[in-house]
């Protein structure tokens, strides 16, 4: 009647049935371990209840029906989203809004729909144009920009409809694409540029994108831009005299407008740039050129040369603007000859005088030329050639279109008046006055009388030291033409075939060829036509603006050296006395040095290194210090045959002479050293003093100020000195100052001024009559203490102090040891005596104590008396 066991039927079920209450039949259903809704959702199996009734071998017991269990597993949300990739990629091009990008994918392992599906994501990145849907479609909210950004990286998670996020969130990558623009690409707007670098590529990886377009032919024109610097571009910054050495120009040039100064003062009211050759012209001044610097007949040949900047006359009818006028100076208002501007147009005017020729005759030239109101920088050079007139503009050649014929003028003797930017109105009207005033910037306007210039000079006088250069032009390729400014500013480059242009553009480079340029920027522009089969121009390529940066170079110490004090006898001042014989001229340019090791770098540079660097001066003064040289009896001289072969010219002044031209500092310091000082009239002249000062660039770079004092020894002075000396050195020290050809460095060192030794004789009395003194009064003591001991002066040293001279033979005490008397005052005259030193005389006194002991005789009184006076003494 009881119920004994519960028996599932199934094959290895994790269940069992238990037993609670064998009465009532009552039983539990439990796991016998844990389970998994993973690996198996739901169970299903058969029991049956069985009662106490088995026999020994549990054979005879009676079992119920069989029930059937049914068990669904209740699942946990124990597993997080995973995603399926590790990092997602799109591409999309910029400019539109698409619908989906990319869709991303999590799973959840867990069993149960609840916690197994994903029902949202979200992009965890914040700030990025992007949002993402339930299904994991990304898309954009906004159009993408190719040059704000190229690539986005997105960090993307998941969550299952329990809310449980992904432990991983997963990384999507969104690459813009650019809509193909035609056009340059791979290029840098700035390229740095240190001086001495030579020639560097402007665009070294350049490209053109022309999107697959079918083209023809391209043309590309690379211009630098260099009109605000300087005189258009880097050109030398010497004065115009240099240059025209330096081009091997005629001489005889004569320059209208240089730099300010106190012989060429006509220039100092004028306007000028920051670059002391630059002179602008604001339609307010003109420059009187003085009378006597300008030949007053030109003869039929000559050459007027000028830098020149200019832009459209103001106001609807252009007035007149005067460059050079020649015109009567009072009375009258002819104009002679004058080179001015107007419309745009550039006119020469020259009228002959009749007594020459009173036939009709060409009187005005004209040139109608774009460049004269491009506000640019041009160099124009008028070579008269009478009856001919030829105008050079950057090396160019142009005849004039208009030739007016006219009169000669009546021969007057109205004295004429040479202006520049401005023309002077001499008569008819009320106050003599300016007129025809020129606006604009003029440089270096020179006038060169009775010769004209060759083209090869005009070319090297307008020549620029920066440019536009191409890298090996033999590697340029087939089919590429190329054309070149005569200035190298403005490359044409024309071809039909885009590698070949990409290569030949890579080629392009900019080259400055001063050693110390001027530091700043230098504008490029590219501008390119491309042209398809068929039609004229079918793709536009954009411009490009770049900019080469120059940097200022390390500026040069110019050091001036040698010696720097001299004297010589009055009698080699007569014919004359090389100043400067071993004077040395140094350039050097302090480097600093980068530290190579990365571990060694504290933050600081390595100390400075001095490099020497040899380049061009440009002048070297020498400067009289003090009162001017007097013409009647001194002179600076310079053998004029030292200058030829050299690129210099000298000039010479009671201030000092002055050397010029651009040459080496080697050159310089030949010439230096020929330089002599003469002096005729020696007697009123006891010392000169000079500085010498050199110069680069036109006054930019200055050496150290160097001083040199010359002495002249005159002959009373020399005997004076040569009798001081035999008292106080050895005769022969005087030797060399005697000798006129001795060398200047043992004169330096060993002639004392003769001021300088009186003071030394003085002081050398003073000391023998302090010594003197000393002695007498220790002398006098000694006497006072040996009448006192001895009551007798037999043995009194007889000191006579009238004179210094004493000869002394210091081996007289060996040889009569017995004269007592002799002995002391040999002794008292070695204690004076400056050569003798103490270790001898403890010597001596030791050896004639020994001989003493031989001898007792008369000499033990003297014995007493020698240690009573070293005792005194």
């Amino acid at each position: 009647g009881e119920i004994c066991a519960f028996k599932i039927h199934g094959q290895e079920m994790p269940f069992e049935a238990v037993v609670l209450n064998k009465t009532s039949g009552e039983g539990r259903l439990q796991a016998k371990r844990p389970i998994d809704c993973e690996l198996q959702k739901e169970y299903t199996f058969i029991i049956q209840a069985y009662d106490c009734g088995s026999g020994p071998g549990g054979t005879n017991w009676k079992k119920s029906h069989k029930a059937v269990v049914h068990i669904q597993v209740k699942d946990v949300n124990e597993f997080s989203p995973a995603f399926k990739e590790s990092v997602y990629k799109a591409t999309v091009t910029e400019g539109k809004i698409y619908d989906s990008i990319l869709q991303v994918e999590a799973i959840d392992e867990d069993c149960s729909p609840q916690y197994s599906q994903i029902c949202n994501y979200e992009i965890v990145t914040t700030d990025v144009p992007f949002a993402i849907d339930r299904n994991g479609n990304i898309r954009n909210t906004e159009k993408l920009n190719y040059d704000k950004q190229h690539e986005y990286e997105i960090m993307v998670t998941a969550f299952d409809c329990g809310q449980k996020h992904a432990t991983e969130d997963v990384l999507v990558r969104v690459n813009v694409k650019p809509v193909c623009k035609p056009g340059w690409q791979d290029w840098n707007k700035r390229i740095e540029y240190k001086p001495g670098s030579g020639s560097i590529p402007l665009f070294p990886s350049i490209r053109l994108e022309t999107c697959d377009g079918p083209v023809s032919s391209i043309h590309t024109t690379i211009e630098l831009q260099t009109n605000y610097i300087g005189k258009g571009c880097d050109r030398e910054t010497y004065s115009e005299k240099s240059l025209q050495k330096l081009c091997g120009a005629s001489s005889g040039a004569i320059d209208l407008l240089p730099s300010p100064s106190a012989t060429t003062n006509w220039t100092a009211g004028l306007l000028m740039d920051n670059n002391d050759m630059i002179f602008k012209f604001d339609g307010k001044q003109g420059a009187k050129i003085p009378d006597g610097i300008v030949p007053k007949n030109l003869t039929d040949q000559f050459t007027i040369t000028l830098w020149m900047r200019h832009g459209p006359s103001p106001g609807l009818r252009a007035e007149k603007e005067t460059i050079l006028c020649n015109s009567d100076k009072t009375e009258m208002n002819r104009h002679h000859y004058a080179l001015y501007v107007h419309n745009c147009r550039l006119v020469f005017l020259l009228r002959k005088d009749f007594d020459q020729a009173d036939t009709f005759r060409p009187a005005e030239f004209h040139w109608k030329l774009d460049q004269i109101c491009d506000k640019e920088w041009h160099y124009y050079v008028v070579n008269v050639e009478f009856p001919v007139v030829t105008l050079y503009m950057d090396g160019t050649t142009y005849e004039p279109y208009l030739v007016t014929n006219d009169w000669p003028i009546h021969p007057s003797h109205i004295a004429m008046q040479l202006t520049v930017g401005a023309c002077w109105q001499g008569g008819e009207v009320t106050k003599p006055r300016f007129a025809q005033y020129f606006h604009g910037s003029l440089a270096s306007l020179t006038i060169r009388p009775g010769k004209i210039e060759s083209q090869k000079v005009i070319s090297c006088l307008q020549a620029c030291k920066e440019g536009l250069d191409i890298n090996s032009l033999e590697s340029l390729g087939q089919g590429i033409k190329y054309h070149f400014n005569p200035s190298q500013s403005v490359l044409v480059m024309e071809g039909d075939d885009i590698e070949n242009i990409n290569q030949a553009l890579r080629k392009v480079s900019y080259i400055n060829s001063r050693q110390f340029p001027t530091a700043g920027v230098r504008r490029l522009k590219v501008s390119s036509k491309v042209q398809c089969f068929g039609e004229d121009v079918c793709i536009s390529i954009p411009d490009i603006d770049a900019y080469v940066m120059v940097f200022q170079a390390n500026e040069p110490k110019i050091t001036i050296s040698g010696m720097d004090h001299f004297a010589r006898p009055a009698e080699q001042f007569e014919r004359g006395v090389i100043l400067l014989p071993d004077i040395r001229i140094v350039s050097t340019v302090t480097k600093t040095e980068h530290p190579v090791d990365s571990k060694e770098h504290d933050g600081a540079n390595k100390p400075v290194v001095l490099e020497e660097t040899l380049h061009n001066l440009d002048f070297c003064d020498i400067l009289v210090i003090g009162a001017e040289l007097d013409p009647e009896q001194e002179c600076l001289e310079l053998d004029h045959v030292e200058l030829q072969g050299k690129h210099l010219d000298a000039t010479n002044s009671t201030a000092g002479y002055s050397i010029y031209g651009v040459d080496t500092m080697h050159n310089y310091e030949q010439v230096l050293r020929q330089i002599r000082y003469r002096n005729w009239y020696t007697s009123a002249t006891f010392d000169r003093k000079f500085r010498v000062k050199c110069s680069e660039l036109n006054g930019r770079y200055t050496s150290n100020e160097f001083n040199l004092e010359v002495n002249i020894l005159h002959s009373s002075n020399s005997n004076f000195m040569d009798h001081v000396n035999h008292m106080i050195v050895e005769p022969q020290f005087l030797q060399s100052v005697h000798h006129p050809e001795g060398s200047i460095s043992a004169v330096h060192n060993s002639v004392v001024p003769s001021v300088a030794t009186i003071v030394i004789v003085i002081c050398v009395s003073i000391l023998i009559f302090i010594i003197t003194l000393g002695v007498y009064r220790i002398r006098t003591a000694h006497q006072h203490s040996s009448g006192d001991n001895e009551g007798s002066k037999e043995n009194e040293m007889d000191w006579d102090d009238s004179a210094l001279t004493i000869t002394v033979n210091p081996m007289e005490k060996y040889e009569k040891p017995h004269q007592a008397e002799e002995e002391s005052e040999e002794e008292d005259i070695e204690d004076e005596d400056e050569d003798t030193t103490s270790a001898e005389s403890d010597e001596s006194e030791e050896e004639d104590e020994e001989e003493e002991e031989e001898e007792e005789v008369i000499v033990q009184k003297g014995d007493k008396q020698n240690a009573t006076r070293q005792e005194q003494l």
